[in-house]
């Protein structure tokens, strides 16, 4: 696990990059890279969407990026924030979970799972922002587990990415929220 806080960095991650190191995900106070990509129900979300603007204050976003449906480690962490829902989806915070799955795919997982937050499909071009938030595990074409909170001004202000095979601590999001 690497887990980076005010600049901190702890942990090792796994999985291999381009030249096969160790993808780490982007760094604590970079700008966090606007995406545009599909929900499960077909619909466009921009990361920018949720910026601070003139006329509307922002949201904070919790972006979880995942290996795939319908597996076991993705599963239990997809559903302990579907139980903790009023905590990551509120006037406040926004959470979305990016995956290289089909939307296809993920209307399916959502709908048999009850998840009621955007899953979006970095299906097409293949894992392009995971890649732009550097975990994409190009050796076995997906995310690791890279969680990303990034503020209302688009910064990135608390991360942590994990092995395909190590689940996350929701309560450390809820933490690194209360922070913000």
């Amino acid at each position: 696990m690497t887990e980076r806080v005010a600049g901190m960095v702890t942990g090792q991650a796994a999985g291999t990059g381009p030249s096969g190191t160790a993808p780490t995900g982007i760094e604590v106070g970079a700008q966090a890279p606007d995406f545009t990509l599909k929900d499960n129900h077909g619909r466009t979300v921009r990361l920018s969407d949720f910026r601070a603007g003139p006329d509307d204050d922002g949201r904070n976003v919790v972006l979880i990026f995942y290996p795939f449906a319908f597996t076991g480690v993705c599963t239990g962490e997809l559903r302990a924030l579907r139980d903790e829902l009023p905590t990551f989806v509120n006037d406040d915070t926004q959470l979305l979970a990016v995956s290289t799955d089909s939307i296809h795919t993920l209307r399916i997982f959502a709908d048999q799972e009850g998840l009621e937050y955007p899953l979006l499909s970095d299906f097409w071009p293949h894992g392009q922002t995971s890649r732009a938030y550097g975990i994409f595990d190009e050796d076995k074409g997906c995310a690791l587990r890279g969680t990303f909170v990034i503020d209302r001004a688009g910064v990135v202000r608390w991360t942590v990415v994990n092995a395909i095979s190590d689940a996350r601590d929701v309560d450390e999001y809820v933490k690194a929220l209360a922070a913000l």
